[in-house]
């Protein structure tokens, strides 16, 4: 597998485990790769090279290939360095353009597609999204949103799908995760034919609809509902934390995940001496700048963790409340304006939550997104807005459901024109997961979901399409006259197959800063459209 691409360089990743009852673990397994520019990876490569790995680190191994041509596509295999016969199936991946490439030419001249991702719970469904997204799409590239493995051990018996081991809590438990994902066929193939860029594991607090009021359920992953210094259920005492369900402080828990998340993925380093950091941007060409945050992990002040939900929204509007810490905040704006002054046409953000203000009977349904960082929120549009940054568009997940919203400032219909689409300064695209159960019931059909869709597109100004549903995935389709977002809707998830369809389609066009109007076309396969856009 393969990730983390720049112009002359890509991170390329394989596991050497050694046959047998078990490895000996005082001795080390030695890699080669070599690199090809044609699938039939024969002849002279253009690069190679060979490395040990070990259990100290579940003999899993990380190269650089290096010296690479920009905007190209290559082919890829590892093998043993003491059997030449033992050989990996063939990688494809590719490096981005040079940043000054002019974004006409990027991706030689053809749109760039980007296939989104969030949320796969190994027990609750096959990965059929990643497959289909492989093999039924042209995505250069797959970015994930967070959630690619979660931590908890709830039964899966019924489709086949239980996860071994227990709750994560150790190094072992968090590598053992890893590995049993890995034996799903989708995913498989779905790391062997793009290049994969990813942010942390988040975690989810989401609200399940019921007798027409939104309630609480918990998920728990590295650990429920995570912030700089605790979770849910896993928070460092001078009394221990064997109250834990994982029997772990929280401390040694985010170690241990951010740990195996390095060994098991290809993501760079971003700096030597932050392991925290993943915060980082990816400049391809003159077409656009692809910025992934870490709105979970890094420094978030206190999240909504349940029993301190009152606490929370008495300080959700406090002025000082982050998401991200002062340190990547100042960059994030620095990022974006550096990005316009660059002259990149799109500002494309991947971050983990949903960002646009939903509400319900007039209420907030979820202080662990946006919702509960406002001044966060308002800071970042007002950048946006004083700085004239255009173009620029937000991807999210962790909700388990779809949400498609032109950016603004939260219930403003004087500047914002929610049927015109007018004084936005951008769009949200958060994307539904692709296994985890909805947050409008587990398994819900589209005659149960939509009319909990409707109240909610009803309810909030920015909010112009909504679908519980389906799971799935969506792509982004970029060129300099626009973006195309099209939503997929998997038909099954509770057996190994390709069974879906496009949902919903959306344009943004250069310069205009909202949802092309009639949103959608005027009409969406499942889901509700606010209205046809027509005013």
């Amino acid at each position: 597998m393969q990730g983390d691409p720049f112009d002359t360089s890509v991170l390329i990743w394989t596991r050497a485990f050694p046959l047998g009852a078990g490895p000996d673990q005082s001795v080390p397994v030695c890699v080669s790769y070599r690199v090809f520019t044609a699938p039939a990876v024969s002849g002279k490569p253009i690069d190679s090279a060979q490395a040990f790995t070990s259990w100290d680190v579940d003999f899993t191994v990380k190269f650089e290939v290096s010296g690479l041509k920009p905007d190209t596509e290559y082919f890829y295999v590892f093998a043993d360095c003491t059997n030449s016969s033992t050989v990996s199936p063939v990688g494809k991946t590719r490096t981005l353009p040079s940043p000054n490439t002019p974004a006409a030419l990027v991706n030689g001249g053809k749109p760039l597609t980007l296939a989104v991702f969030s949320c796969s719970q190994y027990q609750t469904g096959w990965f059929n999204a990643y497959g289909f997204a492989a093999h039924n799409t042209t995505a250069e590239i797959f970015v994930h949103l967070g959630d690619y493995i979660y931590e908890n051990i709830d039964s899966g018996a019924s489709i086949g799908r239980e996860v071994l081991g227990r709750e994560l809590a150790t190094i072992h438990d968090y590598r053992q995760r890893f590995n049993q994902y890995r034996t799903d066929a989708s995913l498989l193939f779905a790391h062997l034919n793009a290049p994969w860029i990813t942010v942390w594991m988040t975690t989810r607090y989401y609200f399940l609809f019921m007798e027409n009021k939104m309630t609480s359920r918990n998920w728990q992953q590295v650990a429920d509902n995570s912030w700089k210094a605790g979770t849910t259920d896993s928070n460092d005492t001078t009394s221990g934390c064997s109250f834990s369900p994982s029997g772990a402080c929280f401390t040694d828990r985010k170690l241990a995940a951010v740990r195996a998340y390095h060994e098991w993925l290809p993501v760079r380093q971003v700096t030597t001496f932050d392991k925290l950091r993943i915060w980082r941007n990816f400049q391809i060409g003159k077409l656009l700048d692809l910025t992934m945050l870490d709105t979970r992990q890094y420094d978030r002040d206190v999240t909504d963790v349940d029993y301190n939900h009152d606490f929370v929204a008495s300080v959700a509007n406090a002025a000082n409340r982050s998401l991200m810490g002062a340190a990547q905040e100042k960059w994030f704006y620095e990022t974006l304006t550096e990005s316009k002054n660059r002259q990149a046409v799109w500002r494309i953000i991947g971050q983990q939550i949903v960002f646009t203000q939903l509400t319900l009977g007039g209420a907030l349904v979820d202080l662990d997104d946006w919702d509960g960082y406002r001044a966060n929120r308002e800071r970042l549009l007002d950048h946006l807005y004083a700085g004239k940054i255009g173009n620029t568009i937000i991807l999210s997940g962790d909700s388990h459901a779809n949400w498609v919203s032109d950016l603004a400032h939260p219930n403003d219909t004087t500047t914002y024109n929610p049927i015109t689409g007018h004084g936005a300064i951008g769009v949200e695209f958060a994307g539904t997961a692709v296994t985890s159960p909805s947050p409008f019931g587990e398994g819900a059909p589209p005659a149960a979901t939509d009319p909990i869709s409707s109240v909610f597109v009803a309810s909030n100004p920015d909010l112009q399409w909504s679908e519980g549903s389906f799971r799935g995935f969506f792509t982004l389709t970029i060129d300099s006259n626009a973006v195309n977002a099209t939503y997929y809707a998997m038909q099954d998830i509770s057996s190994p197959n390709l069974d879906g369809f496009a949902s919903a389609t959306f344009i943004v066009k250069t310069g205009e800063n909202r949802l092309s109007r009639p949103v959608a076309g005027g009409s969406v396969l499942a889901g509700v459209l606010k209205s046809n856009g027509t005013g």
